[in-house]
């Protein structure tokens, strides 16, 4: 038996045993961490990071500037692409398999009789990861909501961060902003900052009056920090004064808004000593696979129409997909093609909320169901939403065959132009594209 093949094992018996399903309590996990030794309590200096979008970038930037800096970082993220072991970073370096199964089996013990779901397991095997190995600072990305989520065990973070909210999970969160932004503004602590990026007013509202009962200082983008483009650079500022920045190596304007919440936050601490030569390289080297990512070679590439760019993004809901569209608008302007989707996306979605961002940008979207996947949405039902959307669209049996309905396409427009190809609409899909494309 394979190293992998172990710790897969692992993690599907603590599937089957602690259902995927989530149940939103920190009793559970509060009990277990008891069971553990509290390795909460001996964490390195905690960013914790909550939002509906722009998290996993808003926590990359972070940890490539604080890299840039000189200091040793955890990262805690989720979901992961392609394998668990993308969730742990530990100093830098992603979990080895060895540690990850002597962490599971450990938590597997310690959780014996107890009614738990898998995240919240596998978060308390990354929290005692992060306890025993030495580092400066831990990036904590929140799961789901915010002040129930398994991550929010952390009684006084170096510094709290809420990315932009928008509707996502409501099921879980609730069915308006105002809700959703006051799951995740439970993550302030009494006393500690709260940067936030940029928010509809109404979240805006909900999120500053929740920091207001725990005595929170917020620093919100555009009030008390901004960004914007100025000449191919970034203008960053905010009181302490005006960085002239390179833009972030992520493509994205809504990018830009990212680095300026992580460098915000970064601000708001006194702990580290990051340099405006710091900012300047992490910016310049963050990366963060499945957020606007180029596919530039592998088998998925040689099958795509000759001279094609195939670009990657996870983004899920009507929120990221404006922020997507507007990219690929951009893009547009600079370097004209034709734009193709193939689109695939879980059941819980919001499939023509999603799509309605491309109409008139797009000129053909293939649907197909996430192999692998139980949870996702039929082909044909995104292809009825796509064409309720007024995009014209076709189901397709698998990525090979949504390429395959590009380049047939491309063929009879006889279009001179090599396409630019987007998969989207999962972070489920986006795994098992990069897995595919090796």
């Amino acid at each position: 038996m394979s190293s992998t093949t172990s710790s897969d094992a692992i993690l599907e018996r603590l599937m089957r045993l602690h259902p995927k399903a989530i149940d939103l309590s920190l009793d559970r996990m509060r009990a277990l961490l008891v069971r553990l030794g509290h390795p909460e309590r001996r964490l390195p200096p905690v960013f914790h990071v909550a939002g509906t979008n722009g998290k996993g970038s808003t926590c990359a930037t972070l940890r490539a500037i604080l890299e840039a800096a000189g200091l040793k970082v955890h990262v805690y993220t989720s979901p992961h692409l392609v394998r668990f072991h993308e969730r742990i970073r530990l100093a830098g370096t992603l979990i080895s398999e060895d540690a990850l199964q002597i962490l599971l089996d450990e938590c597997e013990r310690a959780a014996d009789g107890m009614a738990i779901t898998f995240f919240e397991i596998t978060t308390a095997a990354a929290l005692l990861a992060f306890a025993r190995v030495p580092a400066d600072a831990l990036v904590l990305e929140v799961g789901l909501g915010g002040v129930l989520d398994a991550t929010n065990v952390i009684d006084s973070p170096l510094v709290s961060v809420i990315t932009p909210v928008g509707l996502d999970h409501q099921h879980f969160l609730g069915d308006t902003i105002e809700l959703i932004a006051a799951e995740k503004a439970g993550i302030a602590k009494r006393g500690r900052p709260l940067v936030v990026g940029p928010q509809d007013a109404a979240a805006l509202a909900v999120i500053e009056a929740a920091a207001n009962r725990v005595d929170a200082p917020v620093i919100a983008w555009g009030r008390d920090f901004s960004a914007h483009e100025e000449h191919g650079r970034i203008v960053f500022q905010d009181g302490q004064g005006v960085l002239d920045l390179p833009p972030p190596r992520l493509v994205g304007v809504h990018q830009i808004a990212n680095a300026a919440t992580a460098i915000a936050a970064l601000r708001a601490q006194d702990r580290f000593a990051v340099s405006e030569q710091a900012i300047e390289t992490g910016l310049a080297n963050v990366a963060w696979p499945a957020r606007m990512q180029r596919l530039t070679y592998g088998p998925l590439v040689e099958d795509a129409p000759e001279g094609a760019e195939i670009w990657l993004d996870g983004g899920h809901n009507p929120h990221a997909a404006a922020a997507i569209a507007e990219t690929l608008a951009d893009l547009e302007e600079k370097r004209p093609r034709p734009l193709y989707l193939i689109v695939g996306m879980l059941s819980t979605k919001d499939p023509a909320g999603f799509f309605v961002h491309f109409r008139g940008l797009a000129r053909h979207v293939s649907t197909l169901t996430i192999p692998g996947e139980p949870n996702a949405l039929g082909a044909g039902a995104l292809y009825d939403a796509a064409r309720s959307a007024g995009l014209k669209a076709d189901p397709a049996e698998d990525i090979g065959d949504a390429l395959d309905q590009i380049t047939a396409r491309v063929s009879l427009d006889d279009d001179e132009t090599p396409p630019r190809i987007l998969i989207c609409g999962s972070l489920y899909l986006a795994g098992r594209i990069l897995a595919q494309n090796g």
